[in-house]
């Protein structure tokens, strides 16, 4: 029996692949950083190349340290609402791809609000630039020949995942599934299908888009060309439900998860309900078996990204690991706060013209103001989504799970017990969402069943909440008085 599962993480910041054995440890890993593009103010795009190049690097890296027969099967999981569209015969792409965080299409956005309740209703979404749907129209009203190579059937569309998928296949599968196509606002998550409609709305034409298979599902072969070998792609998850399943959230209930990453996403399944949130998002978590879990979602869209932002705009930090000793060289905020509007706001303000905001600098201010005001702000933005998760589920969250990178960050994990007053658990394995793709994958391909699985899910380390009631209440308060200066 092979001994391995790889996982394919496409993130925003960067490409990883992980394989992970029976027991769910990794045995090889490799990253490469994926340059960011920044054309405009609050305009975000990457190279579709890089995206892929980045992917190929590391699979050929891991794969020269396992060996590729030892590798059962690889799953997916990436970086969810960035829009690429290619042509079908060459593969090259007609434009950039746009990043989720990218806010060109507010104007766009603004024009359709007429339809905001109907692409709700159908979707889950709020009708806001953060989407796919308004970036594949921007890209078609921009990019000359488009419509007419269109017409002619050359023009795919597709999420971070397709494009890998398509690519990886050598152009044999242009597929897609649920948890990925619930993200483009253009899929009715109640009919589990795109929706005739909203195409129309949004004036996108059926012919680009992907075939949807269920997640958990044989999606093709890893092209023989690439290393040699084929190797089956069996489980494709968008990113936030691939660490929601790699948390065990399949068969545990009431799990809600907050995955650190570039942005912030609080996630927890409601099993087959479709219920809508004033504040929230309800998008697909998976289709498994013929049968498709939902999930209510909070995205905020600058986590991690402020402290890259520290390291690469303001150049205050050499790498992330700096900001928990900065942080620690304070006794408390002495007064600054951060509101890390940088890409506007998500849940639950979905405010696309916020931008962001320091409070309380003086001559005294230092790194570590900054520091400790970035990883403050992140538990901040975390406590508004689990108000607003208490408020739509009508109960309280009694214990947050974390993972991502920077839930590595001891400082972070501290201070979020402290603000929630709630515990915060950190799994043993903190890459879940790379874990919850090699989990989809491993799971159809009979790599694992269902009791191994759970067997290999384990709690790290527990965080207690020790900060005193009245300055958690003095420290949110603050935050929220900043807050508002920033809302437009």
């Amino acid at each position: 029996m092979k001994k391995l599962i790889l996982a394919i993480d496409a993130g925003t910041t960067g490409s990883r692949v992980l394989a992970f054995n029976k027991n769910g440890k990794i045995k090889a890993s490799a990253y490469y950083e994926i340059p960011q593009i920044y054309p405009k103010p609050a305009w975000v795009e990457h190279n579709p190349y890089d995206l892929f190049d980045t992917v190929k690097k590391a699979l050929n890296d891991v794969i020269e340290k396992v060996g590729i027969l030892n590798i059962d099967s690889i799953g997916i999981t990436n970086q969810r609402e960035t829009t690429v569209l290619w042509h079908k015969k060459t593969g090259q792409p007609v434009h950039n791809a746009i990043v989720w965080q990218c806010r060109r299409t507010t104007s766009l956005c603004q024009k359709l609000k007429p339809y905001a309740q109907i692409i709700k209703e159908k979707t889950g979404l709020f009708l806001d630039p953060y989407f796919s749907a308004s970036k594949i129209q921007w890209i078609l009203e921009n990019t000359p020949n488009l419509k007419a190579e269109i017409k002619k059937g050359n023009i795919l569309f597709g999420t971070v995942d397709t494009w890998l998928l398509w690519n990886l296949t050598g152009g044999k599968a242009h597929k897609s599934e649920p948890s990925n196509a619930s993200r483009t606002m253009l899929y009715n998550i109640h009919k589990n299908a795109f929706d005739p409609e909203l195409l129309k709305i949004f004036n996108i034409p059926s012919n680009i888009l992907p075939e949807i298979q269920e997640s958990a599902s044989f999606f093709g072969m890893l092209d023989k060309k690439l290393f040699g070998q084929e190797i089956p792609i069996t489980g494709i998850l968008g990113d936030q439900q691939a660490s929601l399943f790699g948390q065990g959230s399949l068969w545990k209930k009431n799990i809600i998860k907050n995955t650190y990453g570039t942005g912030l996403f609080l996630m927890a399944t409601t099993k087959n309900k479709t219920s809508l949130s004033q504040n929230l998002i309800t998008t697909i978590a998976w289709q498994i078996n013929g049968k498709l879990t939902y999930a209510l979602e909070g995205s905020v869209f600058t986590g991690g990204a402020a402290i890259q932002w520290l390291r690469d705009g303001l150049k205050i930090i050499k790498n992330a690991q700096e900001t928990e000793k900065l942080a620690r060289s304070l006794d408390s905020n002495e007064g600054v706060y951060f509101i890390p509007a940088l890409s506007g706001l998500g849940a639950p303000y979905w405010d696309p013209e916020a931008r962001g905001l320091f409070t309380g600098l003086t001559r005294a201010t230092t790194p570590g103001h900054f520091a400790r005001a970035a990883l403050e702000a992140i538990c901040y933005q975390t406590k508004d989504l689990v108000n607003e998760f208490n408020l739509s589920l009508n109960s309280s969250v009694k214990t947050l799970r974390a993972d991502g990178g920077a839930s590595n960050n001891n400082f972070l994990m501290q201070f979020q017990a402290d603000i929630l007053n709630l515990p915060v658990e950190r799994p043993k394995i903190t890459e879940t969402t790379a874990f919850g793709a090699a989990a989809i994958a491993g799971l159809t391909s009979g790599f694992w069943d269902k009791n191994s699985f759970l067997k290999i899910i384990e709690i790290d380390k527990i965080f207690q909440p020790q900060l005193a009631e009245t300055l958690r209440q003095k420290y949110y308060q603050t935050y929220q008085k900043a807050l508002k200066k920033c809302l437009s």
